[in-house]
């Protein structure tokens, strides 16, 4: 059914087709990815993507803790090796982290040996600064094409998307960021949010901070409760 779907789309459908589902988070079509649980399931993952970065990382381990909350952190390995400190900091407070690559490319574009090495650099990286090998891996932008995604698993990596974009990146206050996750969340869900920017440490998330502080406190005010994503995968695994 699908090869006479595609059959009839033409090139230029081809091409769109294929840019869609190299990009979009919940796309399934070049490779199983997981992007969360169940709808309605009482669960939901915080995880923030391109720290640890200097002060923002800091500033949301408070909020977290202050909500007794673990999420889970997608480390940029460059910013690791300019900041060991705070991926430690990460490790010994309990949250879980990932792989998100050395320097933040678009593996869409990439060939298997640069994957290969964004993978490596990055590990290295993570493991010389907490002695934790990272076994999550989530692809810059979200773009992954098969063959990046048969590298990852490779290295023994689990690739993670989301179901929630908060668009925390370009949004011009925590209400807007608020208003996007309150649009899509419907319970089991994994939100994207971003401690940090790919582009240079410092990057100024503050509003995230403001953001992550709100959403905490209505969803666990409704019931819901804030997990890992090994403990969303933990879950899943004994569900099934």
């Amino acid at each position: 059914m699908l090869g006479t779907v595609l059959g009839g789309l033409g090139v230029a459908g081809l091409a769109t087709v294929a840019g869609y589902n190299t990009m979009s988070p919940a796309s399934q079509l070049y490779g199983r990815t997981f992007i969360g649980l169940p709808r309605g399931t009482r669960l939901m993952a915080l995880t923030y993507d391109d720290g640890p970065n200097d002060p923002n990382t800091w500033q949301m381990m408070e909020v977290l803790e202050r909500h007794g909350v673990k999420a889970t952190f997608f480390l940029v390995g460059q910013f690791v090796q300019q900041k060991p400190e705070i991926a430690r900091a990460l490790v010994e407070a309990g949250h879980a982290i990932g792989n998100h690559t050395w320097d933040h490319p678009k593996l869409i574009f990439c060939s298997t040996p640069e994957v290969r090495r964004q993978l490596e650099q990055a590990q290295k990286a993570i493991f010389d600064s907490t002695g934790v090998e990272a076994k999550l891996f989530r692809p810059p932008f979200g773009g992954r094409r098969p063959a990046s995604l048969r590298t990852v698993r490779a290295f023994g990596l689990v690739p993670i998307m989301w179901n929630v974009t908060c668009y925390d990146w370009k949004a011009e206050s925590a209400k807007e960021i608020v208003g996007h996750a309150e649009r899509q969340i419907r319970g089991g869900d994994v939100i994207l949010l971003h401690d940090g920017g790919y582009r240079r440490m410092g990057a100024d998330r503050s509003r995230t901070v403001t953001a992550s502080d709100e959403i905490l406190t209505r969803y666990k005010g409704e019931g819901y409760e804030f997990v890992t994503i090994p403990q969303m995968l933990a879950y899943q695994a004994e569900k099934s």
